[in-house]
């Protein structure tokens, strides 16, 4: 039985274990901090957009698992706020537990506080993973799902210095970019000529902190929408953003809250002292990360290349997803690059011909486009996603965006991959 190692307990981790346990393969998670789902773990949007058809496509291939979990966790569905229409809004305080539970009980092996710090090689492969205590993890496959923050530096370089955002770096220690350490040059996103990576704007407030009317209405409808005052309105805020699909007019304009157990703040690098002369939020106080006024995580620094198949270049044995694949934003983009990710590192184990994803799939076009934006001297100053911005116009023109269920599974139907993520390889090869 191949042995697959993933690096990183993120969404795209969680979806790499999860397919490459189905495929049939011996997987061990390794998490740098004491809790799954990352910035999983302050987000707590999908199906909004375009994300509605990239999840059912998911579901339609096999691997809905992680999907269903958010969905029954959900405060809210079929929420529509400015510029996106029928979100879930899923418990960012019940989630976690959820899905440990559930990857264990696949029996998936979990190693927290585990911190990968460099590879042991055998010319361009890896053979093993080791640990910040020296421990080598040893495996066939290995799978990069760490994100792309670099070292803490670069939070005070880049960024307005460390405020101890979800990574949580001081506490359990920085990332270590596993691509690089087996060679491979990483790519850097941009955000103009001299500044590199992007602001992450994920951020709550502290739900009890806010008036009874917003508290009311916010856990009512799972959306509040308060315009502001001309004195409090800050577009260039909107610039910092890493998630373009909200660096619209709208969220500069006015406060926009989600219930997602707790208010997330949609236009973050609010100033506290302006914020609490707003009525409603006088007590107003965030809850994660505390320093959200000044801002988050830096990210995009590190991002590996890779083919369609998600193997990157240059290692013979090394597969990569979520934000490590390249300037994809979101939690459903990190779960559908990493399900291809774990499927596929089993097929490398195995000696056979890898899946690559069709472009009649929103997800098999994402993943490719993707792949050729980076490629140009812009695609790196952009933010790809299936909720917004420059991919989900590209979406809606090709007819990729569909919200029909049915339709989208007689399309999967159609192309021949109905449940493929289902297979266990793994047996099916021992058999032939």
């Amino acid at each position: 039985m191949p042995r697959v190692i993933i690096i990183g307990g993120g969404w795209a981790g969680c979806g790499a274990a999860l397919a490459a346990k189905k495929a049939g393969a011996d997987v061990v998670l390794l998490e740098k901090t004491d809790m799954l789902l990352g910035c999983g773990l302050v987000g707590g949007i999908m199906r909004n957009n375009g994300r509605y058809t990239a999840a059912e496509e998911a579901i339609a291939l096999g691997a809905g698992e992680l999907f269903d979990i958010a969905d029954a966790t959900a405060r809210h569905h079929n929420v529509n706020f400015p510029g996106h229409s029928h979100a879930t809004l899923y418990d960012v305080t019940k989630i976690e537990p959820r899905v440990r539970e559930f990857l264990l009980n696949l029996g998936i092996e979990i190693r927290f506080q585990a911190r990968a710090v460099d590879v042991k090689m055998k010319g361009k492969t890896i053979t093993g993973i080791i640990l910040s205590d020296d421990e080598v993890v040893e495996g066939d496959v290995f799978v990069e799902t760490t994100g792309s923050s670099g070292p803490v530096g670069n939070c005070l370089k880049y960024g307005h210095g460390c405020c101890m955002c979800v990574q949580r770096c001081p506490a359990f220690g920085p990332r270590v970019s596993i691509s690089k350490k087996a060679g491979v040059e990483d790519l850097v996103g941009k955000r103009s000529p001299d500044l590199c990576g992007a602001m992450s704007g994920s951020c709550k407030l502290n739900k009890e902190s806010l008036g009874d009317e917003i508290r009311r209405e916010l856990e009512e409808k799972g959306v509040v929408v308060i315009e502001l005052p001309e004195k409090f309105i800050h577009k260039e805020k909107l610039s910092m953003k890493v998630c373009q699909q909200y660096a619209l007019e709208e969220y500069a304009r006015s406060i926009i809250l989600l219930d997602t157990g707790y208010a997330k703040l949609m236009t973050p690098f609010f100033k506290l002292e302006e914020l609490r002369k707003i009525k409603g939020f006088e007590n107003a106080r965030f809850e994660d990360p505390y320093a959200a006024s000044k801002g988050n995580s830096i990210r995009y620094m590190s991002m590996a290349p890779r083919d369609d198949f998600m193997k990157v270049q240059g290692v013979e044995n090394l597969f990569c997803a979520g934000e490590k694949s390249g300037p994809v934003v979101g939690h459903t983009e990190a779960i559908c690059t990493g399900i291809l990710a774990g499927h596929n590192a089993v097929r490398k184990a195995l000696k056979i011909e890898m899946l690559k994803l069709p472009r009649e799939l929103a997800i098999g076009d994402f993943i490719a486009f993707v792949n050729e934006e980076v490629k140009k001297p812009e695609g790196l100053y952009r933010r790809y996603t299936f909720a917004g911005a420059l991919y989900f116009e590209r979406m809606k023109k090709l007819g990729l965006y569909l919200t029909e269920k049915e339709a989208i599974k007689e399309k999967v139907s159609r192309l021949g991959l109905s449940g493929i993520f289902n297979e266990n390889i793994v047996v099916n090869e021992g058999k032939r």
